[in-house]
């Protein structure tokens, strides 16, 4: 089992803000390489006073925070690599208040470094296809409505998609409703053709034999929960941890930035066999 990368170690590692932009430029081109204006190959070094480094052969600059979030932001890049610390070692995310007080930034940076964060979360994390066994379910977050049942016309919940393939990754999806029009697209993108699906009784569900999968559904209004292997208790699971994770950090998030927040969690909980990496991996995916 790989050691633990604690808050003490951090700070070894990424003592001020020249070893953090050393660490980036390492990662993303290295201190050896052929240049890109005269071609040869050689090393490069840093300029004082200038977050760049420079060809021993022509000085044509590298500048590796280029194309990153830090690029044009004026907080010091330990404060960005310490705030993706937090991000990687929290089990329910890390709320714009947090950031604040731990970083020492103004409320208004501590909110943009955050989403900044879970944009790169999932760009990390990617969308690759699922197979095998995959449970597929929709879900509604947000405020409560005056009316059970679904959603209706004026509500404020976000129509949320998941599919996850047992033992593997899950996927979630911001969906203006759950009609089949809008899920049977989606679900035909991300899950391979022939795989097992496990579903409720849904009636978005109910055509996905005839298009080359095989379906089975439990029936939860007449509470059968599960028969046999089929169930839908795996996303279910990731549903409420995520709704609890949401309302216990960030008490609310709006439909327009939750496809960040649904990054995040996912890639929390696709990395959850080996935590110990997701914070290197988040700073290899720059």
């Amino acid at each position: 089992m790989a050691k633990q990368f604690t808050v003490t170690d951090f700070f070894k590692r990424f003592a001020d803000d020249d070893s953090c932009l050393d660490h980036l430029m390492s990662i993303r081109f290295g201190f050896e390489l052929d240049c890109p204006k005269c071609e040869k190959h050689g090393k490069f070094s840093r300029i004082k006073k200038v977050k760049a480094y420079q060809c021993a052969w022509c000085g044509h600059h590298i500048h590796p925070m280029a194309g990153t979030p830090f690029e044009r932001s004026r907080t010091p890049l330990q404060k960005w690599f310490y705030a993706m610390y937090l991000f990687t070692t929290s089990r329910h995310g890390v709320p714009a208040k947090e950031l604040q007080r731990q970083l020492g930034v103004t409320y208004k940076t501590a909110w943009r470094m955050g989403h900044e964060i879970r944009k790169y979360m999932a760009a990390t994390d990617g969308d690759d296809g699922l197979s095998g066994h995959v449970e597929i379910d929709e879900t509604y977050i947000g405020g409560k409505d005056k009316v059970r049942g679904l959603p209706g016309k004026n509500s404020k919940k976000t129509a949320v998609l998941g599919m996850v393939q047992r033992g593997g990754n899950v996927m979630t999806k911001v969906i203006p409703n759950a009609r089949i029009t809008t899920v049977m697209p989606i679900i035909k993108e991300n899950v391979e053709d022939g795989t097992r699906v496990s579903t409720d009784q849904a009636h978005a569900y109910q055509r996905m034999n005839r298009i080359g999968y095989k379906h089975e559904w439990v029936n939860h209004a007449s509470k059968e929960w599960v028969r046999g292997d089929t169930h839908t208790n795996t996303i279910e699971g990731y549903w409420g941890r995520l709704k609890n994770s949401i309302r216990g950090t960030h008490v609310h998030v709006s439909r327009k930035h939750m496809p960040k927040y649904l990054g995040e969690f996912e890639y929390r909980f696709n990395m959850r066999n080996n935590p110990e990496a997701m914070f290197s991996r988040l700073l290899l995916s720059f």
